[in-house]
């Protein structure tokens, strides 16, 4: 707030110091609320604050505070040092995902970075509490925090599931090696679900493309199809398939990313989705929800 500005009359103000008459009689308190109801030419003069027992006292500007803003200053003081902070330090995992996980990547294609972080207790404690992810769209970088991970993975959210089976690996923990150790807990038939919902979002987009620009993107169209596949490895292998490699049908499906019309990427679409996933998740050895008591 400008500190040159003049507080009109009716403001609701906290005296930030005592005050006494000539005879050493204490008119206010510090931390007495008041009103103003007289209000200087500029600062160089008092206030004329009322308080709650009708006693009037003058108050310069430095003396005084705007009751709203007093209330805010011990959680700002808190807030800004959790600001201050480099959560980054805290860290426990980071791994590279995207196209250069995929080996799909070439001289142009980012460095995308994803992890989990662990923030100190009394952070976790406190009343503020942490952000359950770190972003930094200039690095290309997203760390979730420990719990928010777990229950994403638990969800069977693909990319949470890519960064488990990555083999791009920077930084690892003990703690995060305990949770490598049993990444297959998180393996359920909600892939089904979570993977086929994911594609759905992005085969709208797609089409709005075709409409819009009469083609689709490859990349997107290609990155559409190994999730797909993925999905179907994942229900028919237990495993999650980050490079294209490793995904079942992958490499029969490459020619379908010369998608130029509607009717063609309606038969990627049902051909894959569909068909495909439906019959895996009927015989699927994966069970039906991740085993939760582990995950804990």
């Amino acid at each position: 707030m400008n500190p040159n500005l003049i507080l009109p009359v009716g403001t609701q103000v906290v005296s930030r110091i005592e005050v006494k008459n000539s005879t050493e009689k204490l008119l206010c308190v510090r931390g007495a609320v008041g009103v103003i109801v007289k209000s200087p030419d500029d600062n160089s003069h008092a206030y004329r604050v009322r308080l709650p027992d009708n006693v009037e006292v003058t108050l310069y500007r430095h003396q005084l505070s705007i009751r709203k803003h007093f209330q805010k200053e011990g959680i700002d003081e808190v807030r800004a040092l959790l600001e201050e902070l480099n959560l980054y330090d805290c860290v426990i995992y980071r791994c590279i995902v995207g196209s250069r996980a995929f080996g799909l990547d070439d001289d142009n294609s980012d460095i995308d970075r994803r992890g989990i972080y662990l923030p100190p207790a009394r952070l976790q404690w406190s009343l503020f509490g942490v952000p359950e992810q770190l972003e930094n769209d200039r690095t290309q970088e997203c760390y979730w925090e420990l719990q928010k991970f777990i229950i994403l993975a638990l969800k069977a959210n693909p990319n949470v599931l890519e960064c488990l089976y990555t083999q791009l690996i920077e930084v690892s923990t003990p703690i995060a090696e305990q949770l490598l150790v049993i990444k297959e807990i998180f393996l359920s038939q909600l892939v089904y679900q979570t993977y086929n919902g994911y594609v759905m979002s992005q085969f709208k987009k797609m089409e709005q493309d075709l409409r819009i620009m009469v083609r689709v993107r490859p990349k997107h169209a290609m990155h559409l199809i190994r999730l797909l596949l993925s999905g179907i490895t994942i229900l028919r292998e237990g495993f999650v398939p980050v490079q294209v490699e490793q995904t079942t049908g992958f490499d029969q499906r490459v020619p379908s990313l010369t998608i130029d019309g509607a009717d063609q990427l309606h038969i990627v679409w049902y051909g894959l989705s569909v068909q495909s996933q439906g019959k895996m998740t009927a015989r699927s050895s994966t069970p039906k929800r991740p085993l939760k008591p582990k995950a804990k």
